[in-house]
């Protein structure tokens, strides 16, 4: 048992984690050459297109020292992103000790140090590594230093390697063996088991992937869950290797899995704990907490017969990530859809990549959407993530909106640009710290709801590419926010109703109409394009009316004919519009919902 390491791997997207995981696997012997592809543990291939890791892994190597120890070593992968912050937080619950892996060409990223901060209030061990070290424009001596003043280690625990050639890897492992401690092993207590991850298996349901921190478990042996109380019988156990590999007992400091038959994701959640039915735990492992959407918008498809197909879709992708929660909506303009909550945004685009690629169904997303909560003049508070269900105006005592906390690294000629993105944003000032290197934290109070739809596109281009961002919720706080409506022929189009700040409402409105007005078809009658906040309206254009040219056949005579006709088309246009209804266009809709947000100012 003292020869088991348990470990997981931190760093910021694109700093080289996938690629050296594979060297780890390969000077290991885990996977033969002949097996051997790029990016080992990315399953999905928008994983390695994408270059990031979406679903963390985990899997059992047996190192071999060179004095002939043999040693486990279980590698529990993490996602990079912001986004899977709570499954990165379990990941590390999992294990005593962490790699550092930073970029010798780029330096620490926000990202890096979020995760960081996590795994030393966890206590775990940190081992620093610069990685890419073999490229030209690598920088080792400034990015060791950054290194140096974030954690406070000597110059000579940190190591180099290049994951691309394998140089430094065979240190890398003796590092592991040597600085990371061995788990507690508690094997006569009751057992404890965190679940850092779950999978679905179409043949045997949902696969929980373990950490036993006190106790055993035997196969056949029954277990519950300790949030939802299920009860199940454990039918197979085992280690973590590429493939499940079976075993009679899983005992206090391994990883594996177990599987019970569990028909449902939602049993299994990342962070519950689970214990034996005849002697259970008496409390369970503290942090975990329930996966919750930040982002909302909703999905409907282009054409209306695939609605059956988009719910099997979804019901199908849910199997795979239960993180990811929806629910039936209909809307007049688009038809029947589904609104869906996501953790943010990558994981709102990988789901619709994800409904494109695998299930081929063209749909359509409206705006992305954060969750409000309105106080209501009774003293009700409701939550409120569609436009279209907030209440009337004169029914709102007070609207609240999610605040978040964003750190941004960037080099220091683009304080500029990032500080004048965060005021337009309405983003508060909190402080900025000068960094190693020329580079320079800054950090701000955001609303949520201006950094769902393009800010981080916006911090890049911005930066050129130099940036990078880590946010996390702070509060609800209160804001003077308004539902701006939009009208045609002075009926409501829910889908273009959108929650913004009462300052921005005005260019909003007169932009989406000015839209409208280009996309809209001309029809026989004039067609009035509005924008309101509730029943006031702050913008409006027309769509002028095709004109057929009714006196083309009185050639002479008395005016007053001519005037006549005209008076007659006249109340049969304003009949028509009485009576007439307007269709928007597929593409009207889109151009919209994808406007741009320089267009909405």
């Amino acid at each position: 048992m003292s020869n088991i390491r348990n470990f997981c791997i931190i760093a910021h997207i694109d700093h080289g984690k996938s690629t050296l995981a594979d060297r780890l696997l390969q000077k290991t012997g885990t996977i033969s050459e002949r097996e051997m592809q790029e990016q080992m543990l990315d399953s999905m291939d928008l994983e390695r297109e994408r270059g990031i890791t979406i679903k963390s892994h985990a899997i059992k190597l047996d190192y071999k020292r060179p004095n002939g120890e043999l040693y486990n070593l279980n590698l529990i992968d993490t996602p990079g992103h912001v986004d899977f912050a709570y499954e990165v937080s379990r990941a590390l619950k999992a294990c005593e000790g962490a790699i550092l892996v930073v970029d010798a060409t780029q330096g620490i990223e926000a990202q890096t140090i979020s995760n960081l901060y996590q795994a030393v209030e966890q206590d775990l061990e940190i081992i620093p590594v610069l990685n890419k070290i073999d490229l030209p424009s690598s920088d080792p001596e400034n990015v060791g230093q950054q290194i140096i003043d974030l954690i406070g280690c000597e110059r000579e625990d940190i190591l180099t390697v290049s994951g691309k050639t394998g140089e430094g890897v065979p240190e890398l492992l003796e590092a592991i063996v040597e600085r990371i401690p061995g788990p507690k092993q508690n094997v006569d207590a009751p057992l404890k088991a965190l679940i850092f991850d779950s999978v679905f298996n179409t043949y045997r349901g949902s696969v929980a992937y373990v950490r036993v921190m006190e106790g055993s478990i035997k196969k056949g042996e029954l277990f519950k869950f300790m949030a939802n109380k299920e009860e199940y019988n454990a039918e197979d156990v085992g280690f973590l290797r590429m493939d499940y590999q079976p075993t009679k007992e899983l005992k206090a400091g391994e990883v594996g899995y177990i599987i019970g038959s569990v028909k449902s994701l939602s049993h299994v959640r990342v962070g519950d704990t689970i214990t034996t039915v005849k002697n259970p735990a008496d409390a369970p492992i503290p942090g975990y907490q329930e996966a919750k959407p930040m982002v909302f918008s909703g999905i409907f498809p282009t054409n209306s017969e695939d609605f059956e197909d988009l719910r099997t879709a979804l019901e199908k992708l849910q199997l795979n990530d239960a993180s990811l929660s929806y629910e039936p909506e209909t809307s007049k303009a688009l038809g029947f859809g589904f609104r869906a909550g996501f953790l943010g945004l990558l994981h709102m685009e990988i789901v619709q990549e994800r409904l494109d690629r695998e299930f081929n169904i063209d749909i359509i997303t409206t705006v992305p959407n954060v969750q409000y909560e309105v106080k209501l003049e009774t003293g009700e508070v409701i939550e409120v993530d569609n436009p279209s269900q907030m209440p009337g105006a004169g029914d709102i005592d007070a609207i609240y909106e999610p605040y978040i906390k964003a750190s941004m690294i960037t080099p220091a000629d683009y304080i500029g640009p990032i500080m004048k993105l965060c005021q337009e944003r309405r983003g508060v000032y909190v402080n900025q710290h000068f960094m190693q290197n020329n580079r320079v934290e800054i950090t701000y109070e955001l609303p949520m709801a201006e950094v769902v739809f393009d800010f981080y596109d916006k911090l890049k281009s911005g930066t050129r590419g130099y940036a990078s961002l880590d946010y996390e919720f702070i509060e609800y706080r209160k804001g003077d926010l308004v539902r701006l409506d939009i009208l045609l022929n002075a009926e409501q189009v829910d889908a273009l109703s959108s929650i913004t700040h009462r300052d921005k409402a005005y260019y909003q409105g007169r932009k989406v109409c000015a839209k409208l007005k280009e996309l809209i078809p001309r029809q026989q009658f004039e067609v009035a394009v509005q924008a309101a906040i509730g029943s006031r309206i702050i913008a409006r254009d027309s769509v002028r009316a095709l004109r057929k040219d009714v006196t083309a056949k009185c050639y002479g005579g008395d005016i007053s004919r001519k005037r006549k006709l005209l008076e007659k088309q006249k109340e049969g246009k304003k009949r028509m519009k009485q009576v007439g209804s307007v269709e928007i266009p597929q593409e009207a809709f889109l151009a919209v919902l994808s406007m741009d947000d320089e267009d909405r100012k």
